[in-house]
């Protein structure tokens, strides 16, 4: 690249198509000794004259003719490499699929709102929801996925993150469960018999560690890989399920169940949407991030407080725990 300048490029599609070092310097804001200058150097370039006099005026020659259109078409890609992306979307000529990869949960609940709020503005743009089999950034840095949603903590680095919104967890039993009878104290929620969730089979959690702290422990009967699960059998049984305030808002699982407030403190849970900064500043992309954090956003507080986190995900934590993601 010594040998190559690129500042040439501009300065030879110039001359081309004008025909004229003074309208080629007219155009590219040079003066005309400076365009003239600049001829030169593309003739010792090129080894060819390029623009010869003919009477008043300038012709080009054979080589000249045969660069032209190939000059014009470089002289126009370099420049659209070389500048600032143009930040415009027309969302209703969009042609293009994005991957989403979430849990379950998530997609139970979500999919169908950000299908409609993309068809809503961006007709011809499609979503492909992608399962999480398992917790790497390696699909984010590749392109293989546009998003991610997930639980914040460690992760890849780079990686950007954006709060889609914050869960708890509550506990749930069947109606008419003894447990309800009297306040839950610590000691009556341990002195009862559990189910947990867990993607990893584990049986104790942040639950467990700050019943630790009281000098309790808790009998784990089960352990489900899934929420709904231990909805379901905490509705067919006496175990207390421990699960996410949003899984409630599904209203297949409220039926038979009621919902109580843990006696022990657990952490707050932080769902995010994350991406690779390698799709920061692209247009498409952040349509997608806006029209997620829009429709996966806080939602509002209902009257029913046992729906008051309505329109959130399952979320699955190993152990019923904040150490993995969605």
């Amino acid at each position: 690249m010594d040998t190559i300048d690129l500042n040439l490029l501009p300065a030879l599609d110039a001359l081309l198509t004008e025909g004229s070092v003074t309208a080629a310097a007219r155009r590219l804001g040079l003066s005309s000794s400076a365009m003239s200058r600049t001829l030169a150097r593309l003739r010792a370039a090129t080894g060819d004259p390029l623009l010869v006099r003919a009477g008043r005026g300038l012709v080009p020659t054979p080589r000249a003719i045969a660069l032209r259109e190939r000059v014009h078409v470089l002289a126009r890609d370099v420049r659209a490499v070389l500048s600032p992306q143009d930040g415009t979307l027309d969302l209703a000529t969009l042609e293009r699929t994005f991957t989403i990869r979430a849990n379950e949960g998530f997609i139970a609940l979500f999919s169908a709102p950000l299908v409609a709020a993309v068809v809503a503005t961006a007709p011809h743009a499609r979503l492909r929801f992608a399962p999480k089999p398992v917790k790497e950034a390696g699909p984010l840095r590749d392109g293989t996925i546009d998003l991610e949603i997930g639980v914040l903590g460690d992760f890849a680095p780079e990686v950007r993150t954006h709060l889609l919104f914050r869960d708890r967890f509550v506990g749930v039993v069947g109606q008419g469960h003894p447990l309800l009878s009297a306040p839950v104290t610590p000691e009556r929620y341990a002195a009862a018999r559990h189910v947990v969730v867990s993607r990893r089979g584990q049986f104790t959690g942040p639950v467990d560690d700050a019943l630790e702290t009281l000098g309790l422990t808790r009998e784990i009967v089960a352990v489900v890989p899934g929420f709904p699960d231990a909805l379901r059998i905490a509705r067919q049984s006496d175990l207390v399920a421990l699960v996410t305030q949003s899984c409630l808002s599904d209203a297949r699982f409220e039926d038979g169940l009621v919902s109580f407030t843990l006696p022990v403190e657990t952490p707050e849970i932080a769902v995010v949407a994350l991406w690779h900064p390698r799709m920061e500043a692209d247009p498409g992309h952040r349509w997608l991030r806006e029209t997620v954090i829009a429709v996966c956003g806080p939602p509002r507080r209902r009257r029913n407080r046992r729906t008051m986190a309505a329109r959130a995900p399952c979320l699955l934590l190993d152990a019923q725990g904040m150490r993995y993601r969605l």
